[in-house]
């Protein structure tokens, strides 16, 4: 709607985990770092916490993508509020298995000999879990018992599991599954100054040669938003709009600040 009037190409702060827009600040850029370590080292399981609207899903898809290429068979859960049978099954699924078996013992000895395969193959098994925090107690224990399983010494599989703050605890109830979780970090929301060049690195992204924003404007988006990506973006697109609707040639913190007062956030 707006896109050729402010001279984008494409629209600059949709809330969609786009690898595309990952803007790697400092913690992204160490997130990211650890992720890829413990993929590659085979060291068992990571955790990534962090609020809502942070990135963590697009680091998810970032990780994907990076080690995409054939040396990883990946398998990505992003509804794990499932019980134990479930779980193992949409593990299956998302292994590349229609036919998932029904009872519990199947799908493990199905998930064991992918797992044999990959390695006598020379590939690394590597499972994915978002919204890791919804994981019931059981499901937990079944990861814990994959991270069991080895040969030659070496674990089979590596579980990188992505969730909000209380996946933390969650872990640490579990003595015997979080010393089998040996990479963890947690992803703070963005300072001022990262708040910025997050919001100039979009819009270059989607073609702006300069930002449409003005420092205050940015300002005036990092109080209110306190950092947080999904945030930022939600009232980015608006002030866009709402310059767009008025004829503006750039975003200040008067228009921040109306929509921000008119409640359309809400």
């Amino acid at each position: 709607m707006y896109l050729e009037y402010w001279g984008f190409k494409l629209f600059p702060f949709e809330n969609v985990p786009d690898p595309r827009f990952l803007y790697l600040s400092q913690s992204h850029e160490e997130a990211l770092s650890r992720l890829l370590y413990a993929s590659r080292m085979g060291k068992g399981g990571a955790v990534l916490s962090g609020e809502v609207g942070c990135g963590k899903t697009t680091l998810a898809k970032a990780c994907i993508q990076e080690l995409s290429g054939g040396e990883f068979d990946m398998a990505l859960v992003v509804n794990p509020r499932l019980e134990p049978v479930e779980f193992l099954q949409e593990v299956l699924y998302q292994f590349g298995i229609p036919d998932v078996p029904d009872s519990k013992v199947k799908c493990l000895r199905s998930l064991n000999d992918k797992m044999a395969r990959n390695r006598k193959d020379g590939r690394k098994t590597l499972l994915l879990v978002d919204e890791a925090q919804l994981l019931p107690e059981a499901s937990i224990e079944e990861i814990r018992l994959l991270l069991n399983v080895q040969l030659d010494d070496r674990l089979l599989i590596t579980v990188l599991l992505f969730g909000q703050p209380e996946l933390k605890g969650i872990i640490k109830k579990s003595p015997q599954f979080d010393q089998r979780v040996p990479i963890k970090f947690h992803l703070p929301p963005f300072d001022l100054e990262d708040s910025g060049k997050y919001v100039v690195f979009r819009e270059k992204k989607a073609g702006r040669g300069e930002s449409a924003f003005n420092r205050e404007a940015i300002e005036r988006i990092f109080k209110y938003t306190g950092g947080v990506p999904r945030k930022i973006n939600n009232l980015c697109d608006l002030s866009l709009l709402v310059g767009y609707s008025r004829g503006e040639k750039m975003i200040d913190a008067n228009i921040v600040e109306t929509i921000i007062q008119d409640g359309a956030l809400l």
